[in-house]
């Protein structure tokens, strides 16, 4: 069975790639015709997607600042979107109740609820494989996303707790006891280097948070995203996410399958799901006129909004949960696992526009924007040095280093993560907070001075969004860029940029001549 599963998953995901769909698309379709054929999940199957969720939930919180969730545009953004979905969703679901629509006509008041409230939450898994997969997690509106997320799933443990009636233990106050212990925890960490110990601390942490949270009768999934906010300041906190990555991506590929093998559907099943679909608009406008009115720019907005317009997989829990007490029919589960999925496709399909649609009907979303915007999303004027490096992290530092040293003061970097531009400003590095992906900020710089710019960005799409943005403000200047694979660097020539540096040939180039500069001066020596 497990090698029948695997098989069909990686064919699957490889069909929706070749067509530029995310594999994710592809496990989904899998567990459905795996279903189709009369194969039913197994224990592995169901391990797998736990685990999976589980241990995406402590990456997430190990990218988190407690700070930002108390951000107005975090908590009040996250409730009043869901209590104006709650109102506007019952009206929409009456109005269709009333052409008698079945299933849906015969719906209670209070059953009506649950399916709209189930509805109501954006799904961690979708967002979060999205943005990883474009490289926006800590990009301002994928900071925004992953904060509603959150809230979200906060909201989704109050209701575990009331609906259940599963009381937190008394003794769930002394889980605030490993607060004054994290200097000891942290020391334990950096003891234990930077090899196999990493990942296996990670599943430690996490699922060590997991069963805690359990013993103390609360949701074991919300203890492990506690566990990332914890550890999230500590210095290995990426290092710790980046060991986990392969790992979390293999075990949510059961999360995918499951959700397919959750029931056949009838051609009515089918068609009341295609009915919920139509909803997603009307949560897309919600989160979008929300952020705006919240003073967040417009492109903020509209990539937060598109990105939060699906269902979450915790609407499937709700309907179990609804099932199980006797207040939703059976069928309804099988319905709202085809409505999730179909979202999931949706939301995947229009994000691979939404960067190009933005930027060539701005117009219609800025004339929304708020006349003052909030402090952090007003552009600080990068300095007048003509060479600009665009992502500092491990590569961008290294060339930003280089060439201070070459040229002196004549470089300046950019990245979209406020907290490492921060963290560099402290270092004496001359950094700028910006998203490169983001027409107005190009639009709102001095591009005339800039005679360079090098593109140290791990993600081609990334490097080929950015292009498109600089290309469209007529910059004069050259571009440069790296690719780990030859066919990533011939598809970015094709597309414009000027030079592509192959990143394992670079480094060991470099490797090379910093090497020689050790034995030049003995060979010049003895030649004399």
């Amino acid at each position: 069975m497990e090698f029948i599963w695997i098989g069909f998953a990686f064919i699957c995901g490889l069909l929706t790639k070749l067509i530029s769909l995310p594999p994710s698309i592809g496990y989904l379709a899998a567990g459905f015709i795996l279903n189709a054929l009369g194969y039913q999940a197994d224990s592995m199957v169901t391990a797998l997607a736990d685990i999976g969720i589980t241990l995406m939930l402590f990456t997430i919180g190990l990218k988190l600042n407690i700070k930002d969730l108390v951000k107005p545009e975090i908590w009040f953004g996250s409730v009043s979107h869901s209590i104006l979905w709650l109102v506007i969703g019952m009206l929409i679901l009456k109005t269709i109740a009333f052409i008698s629509v079945g299933f849906i006509n015969e719906l209670s008041l209070i059953t009506s609820a649950l399916i709209i409230f189930a509805l109501s939450f954006s799904s961690t898994v979708c967002v979060v494989k999205l943005l990883e997969e474009r490289g926006e997690m800590r990009t301002r509106h994928g900071k925004l996303a992953i904060g509603i997320l959150v809230m979200q799933d906060i909201i989704a443990v109050v209701f575990l707790v009331l609906a259940t009636g599963k009381v937190p233990s008394p003794w769930v106050a002394l889980l605030l006891l490993f607060i004054p212990l994290r200097p000891y925890i942290n020391k334990g960490i950096d003891k234990a280097g930077h090899g196999e110990l990493i990942p296996l601390m990670g599943f430690f942490i996490a699922f060590g948070a997991y069963e805690l949270f359990e013993l103390m009768k609360v949701k074991g999934d919300f203890g492990a995203l506690l566990a990332g906010m914890y550890f999230a300041t500590h210095s290995k906190a990426s290092e710790i996410t980046k060991s986990l990555l392969s790992f979390k991506d293999l075990f949510l590929i059961g999360f995918f399958l499951s959700i397919g093998f959750t029931a056949l559907p009838t051609m009515e099943m089918l068609a009341i799901a295609s009915v919920l679909t139509l909803m997603l608009p009307v949560k897309f406008l919600l989160f979008f006129f929300i952020l705006v009115k919240l003073k967040l720019r417009g492109r903020t907005a509209f990539l937060s909004a598109l990105a939060l317009s699906n269902f979450s997989e915790f609407g499937l829990i709700v309907a179990a949960l609804s099932s199980k007490s006797g207040w939703l029919s059976p069928e309804w589960l099988v319905i709202l696992s085809l409505a999730v999925s179909m979202s999931f496709i949706i939301t995947n399909v229009l994000y691979n526009f939404a960067h190009d649609y933005f930027a060539n009907n701005k117009e219609r979303f800025k004339r929304f924007e708020s006349k003052q915007p909030l402090a952090e999303d007003n552009f600080e004027q990068p300095c007048e040095a003509p060479i600009a490096i665009i992502g500092m992290g491990r590569v961008g530092m290294g060339a930003y280093y280089a060439l201070n040293a070459q040229i002196g003061n004549q470089v300046w970097g950019l990245d979209a993560d406020k907290d490492k531009v921060q963290w560099l400003n402290d270092k004496g590095i001359q950094a700028y907070l910006g998203d490169a992906e983001d027409a107005d900020f190009w639009e709102s710089i001095d591009l005339s001075r800039i005679e360079l710019t090098l593109l140290a960005l791990p993600s081609v799409q990334d490097i080929i969004n950015i292009t498109a943005q600089i290309k469209r403000t007529n910059y004069r200047g050259k571009i440069a860029a790296i690719a780990r694979y030859d066919d990533e660097r011939i598809a970015l020539e094709s597309f414009g940029v000027d030079k592509v540096f192959n990143f394992y040939t670079e480094v060991g180039v470099g490797f090379a001549e910093e090497s020689m500069s050790l034995i030049k001066p003995v060979q010049v020596l003895e030649a004399s």
